[in-house]
C-alpha cells in the first residue's frame, strides 16, 4: 500500500472529523442535524430526534457558529421549570450524537458572540430576583452554571449582540418581576460596575406583554411575537433597525408562518442566516419546534420596510 494512498485516507478522515469545525458543515448534508431543509412553508424541526415521548423540545434553541453543536430545552409542560432540561446534540466522528442532558432546571440557551459562553434562564433562584446564568467552554465541555446577572426586575429572553448591547424582555417600569403584562423589549448596557436597562419603546412595545424576540447579532433586525392575546397566542413579526437608531414599524412574516391562532415564541435564526426556528402549538400536547426558510423573506421585507 503506497504512502500516497495512506495520506489520502488520512486526509479524508480528518476532513470528516475536523473540517466541520471550520464553518463548512452549513453547506453539507449533515447541516441542521442532517434534516432536509424546508422551503417557505414551516415544517417540524427535529421530529423524533430531540425528546422522549412524554416530553417535547421547545423555546429558544442555539446552534454553535460552526454548526456542529445544537442546544435546546425540553419539558413536559409550559409554565413550570421543575422538569426543564437543556439538552444538546453534537456532530463528531461523522455523525450527530445525542441528545445528552447538559443542565437541569434551565432553558433558553444563548451563545455569547465569541461562542465561548452559554447563557441560560431558569435555575434555582431565590424567589425574589431574576437571574441570567452563564457557563464557560472548557477543554472537557462546559463549566457549571453560575450567576451572570441578578436583578429585582424581570429578565427574559436575554440576548447579547456584537456592539456589547444586550437585549431582554423586562418590566422596567414597575420593578416587579411577576407583572408580565408590563414586560417590554429592553436594552441592557453593562459595565464592570453597573447595569442600566431601558425599554426600547414604540413601535416594538405595546401596553401588553412584549418579551419574546430574537435580535440579530449586528442588531439589523428583530423578530418579535406580536399581537399577543391574553393567553399568549400571537403572530411573528419583524422590525428593522434604521440608521438613526430607531426601529421600523413591525410587519408580519406572512400567512404561511402566521397561519391562524397559535402560541409562537422562542424565535431563533440559524448562524448562517438561512432558517428561522421557533416554538409553536396550541397547548403542551401539540407543542413543537418549527423551521422555515428565512433569508429570502428577510430581504423581501427589508426592501419593503426601509
Amino acid at each position: 500500500m503506497s504512502k500516497l494512498f495512506l495520506l489520502a485516507v488520512a486526509l479524508c478522515f480528518l476532513t470528516s472529523t475536523s473540517l466541520y469545525g471550520q464553518k463548512s458543515i452549513w453547506k453539507t448534508k449533515d447541516a441542521y442535524l442532517g434534516q432536509k431543509p424546508p422551503g417557505d412553508t414551516p415544517e417540524v424541526f427535529g421530529a423524533g430526534m430531540l425528546a422522549k415521548a412524554d416530553t417535547f423540545a421547545f423555546d429558544r434553541v442555539a446552534f454553535s457558529d460552526d454548526g456542529t453543536e445544537f442546544y435546546f430545552p425540553t419539558n413536559n409542560t409550559w409554565f413550570s421549570g421543575v422538569n426543564d432540561r437543556v439538552c444538546y446534540m453534537k456532530f463528531e466522528n461523522g455523525k450527530w450524537n445525542g441528545p445528552f442532558v447538559l443542565n437541569a432546571h434551565y432553558y433558553a440557551p444563548t451563545f455569547s458572540v465569541d461562542n465561548q459562553t452559554l447563557y441560560f434562564l431558569g435555575g434555582q433562584g431565590d424567589g425574589k430576583h431574576s437571574f441570567v446564568w452563564q457557563s464557560h467552554r472548557t477543554a472537557t465541555g462546559w463549566s457549571a452554571p453560575e450567576v451572570y446577572l441578578k436583578k429585582s426586575y424581570g429578565l427574559y429572553d436575554f440576548m447579547p449582540t456584537s456592539s456589547g448591547t444586550c437585549y431582554a424582555g423586562s418590566n422596567v417600569h414597575l420593578d416587579k418581576r411577576g407583572d408580565y403584562q408590563d414586560y417590554d423589549i429592553s436594552e441592557l448596557k453593562m459595565s464592570a460596575t453597573d447595569t442600566t436597562i431601558r425599554s426600547i419603546g414604540e413601535p416594538l412595545n405595546t401596553p401588553g406583554f412584549d418579551g419574546d424576540f430574537f435580535v440579530a447579532r449586528d442588531e439589523s433586525y428583530i423578530v418579535i411575537s406580536a399581537k399577543e392575546q391574553k393567553d399568549y397566542e400571537c403572530e411573528l413579526w419583524i422590525s428593522f433597525h434604521k440608521k438613526d437608531g430607531s426601529w421600523t414599524a413591525p410587519v408580519s412574516l406572512g400567512p404561511k408562518i402566521n397561519d391562524g391562532p397559535a402560541h409562537r415564541w422562542g424565535e431563533y435564526v440559524t448562524p448562517d442566516g438561512k432558517y428561522l426556528i421557533y416554538s409553536t402549538g396550541h397547548s403542551p400536547k401539540d407543542c413543537h419546534l418549527a423551521w422555515v426558510r428565512f433569508d429570502h423573506l428577510l430581504e423581501k421585507l427589508k426592501k419593503e420596510s426601509l
